[in-house]
């Protein structure tokens, strides 16, 4: 059994490295050199009048790559025979579909049948975190969409209230590894999340059903403050910063928030019960690193989005990204 899963583990990581091989930040260099131009200037303008956006695309590209590889599968609309990805439970909080549609348009209008809609998800994930004044990153590019969205496969998704075995599992099946987990977990320092991904923190954590029945790993006045704002375990509608001070920017608070036990998720607090984990945490809580960091970050991105790539013939190039062509 052991060696069945070092032989499976090594053909993981082959495929991995043949399937970024193939990848280069130069890829569009002759087909379609003024790519990069065009998504960032359809990301200025959109950020500019709706900076909250930034968390949700670099969300998009996460939950792309963890379901199928990076595809763009999780743009795909619903078919009458197939629920897509997209209007699965993990994914219905997702947003930005409309968006990048009008940035695929652009860039078909400068090139036709060229560039993925797997692509421009890590290109805007990447300007999502720069424009927010976090890291930039040569982007890999060469990947092709894929042709299939199934809701069921978006169990592959690490859940918010994973405990840290849970989490590595999922991190390990893609191929990521613990220091990538605790890295990739500071994402949250942009954007929001609904009441109802972390409220069980809050509420009838044990099954007690009384007022104070809560996680005891989440700081005390911290809980206090997020049981204002979500009032009951109904509320599917309020929003909560992530980063509480500092959602609109990249930066090391979010690694402060969960050393001082206020990270909201369980996935954030988790990262307090592995030794390496928290020790990063605690590293990085100080804000003294922020370049250390910014390259652990950028490396990890990169590493994310050679998950599962379709390259070469494989898949399609979508003219839309909401359906295959």
């Amino acid at each position: 059994m052991a060696s069945s899963r070092a032989a499976l583990l090594v053909l993981l990581l082959s495929a991995f490295a043949t399937a970024m091989a193939q990848l280069d930040d130069k890829f569009y260099s002759q087909s379609c050199p003024s790519v990069e131009d065009v998504v960032r200037r359809e990301m200025v303008r959109a950020l500019s009048l709706a900076p909250s956006l930034a968390g949700p695309l670099l969300r998009m590209h996460f939950h792309d790559c963890f379901v199928r590889g990076c595809d763009g599968s999780v743009l795909l609309d619903s078919t009458g025979n197939s629920t897509a990805e997209k209007d699965a439970p993990p994914n219905q909080t997702l947003r930005g579909f409309d968006f990048i549609e009008r940035v695929k348009a652009a860039v078909e209008a400068a090139c036709p049948d060229t560039v993925s809609c797997a692509d421009l998800l890590a290109l805007m994930a990447r300007d999502a975190v720069w424009l927010s004044k976090g890291p930039f990153w040569a982007v890999p590019l060469g990947r092709r969409d894929g042709m299939v969205s199934i809701s069921n496969d978006t169990d592959q998704l690490p859940p918010p209230n994973g405990n840290f075995t849970v989490l590595t599992q999922f991190f390990a099946a893609k191929n990521l590894d613990t220091k990538d987990l605790v890295v990739l977990s500071a994402g949250h320092t942009i954007g929001t999340s609904h009441c109802f991904s972390f409220n069980d923190r809050l509420f009838n954590f044990t099954g007690m059903d009384n007022a104070r029945d809560t996680d005891p790993s989440l700081d005390p006045q911290y809980m206090a403050k997020l049981r204002v704002k979500c009032p009951s375990l109904e509320d599917n509608m309020t929003l909560v910063e992530m980063d509480p001070g500092s959602f609109k920017t990249f930066d090391l608070s979010y690694y402060g928030h969960v050393a001082k036990r206020r990270g909201l998720f369980h996935s954030d607090g988790a990262l307090l019960t592995d030794g390496f984990t928290r020790a990063y945490v605690m590293r990085h809580a100080t804000g003294a690193y922020k370049e250390e960091f910014f390259a652990d970050f950028a490396a990890s991105m990169v590493k994310m989005g050679g998950v599962g790539v379709l390259t070469g013939n494989q898949g399609e190039i979508r003219k839309k990204c909401s359906v295959v062509n």
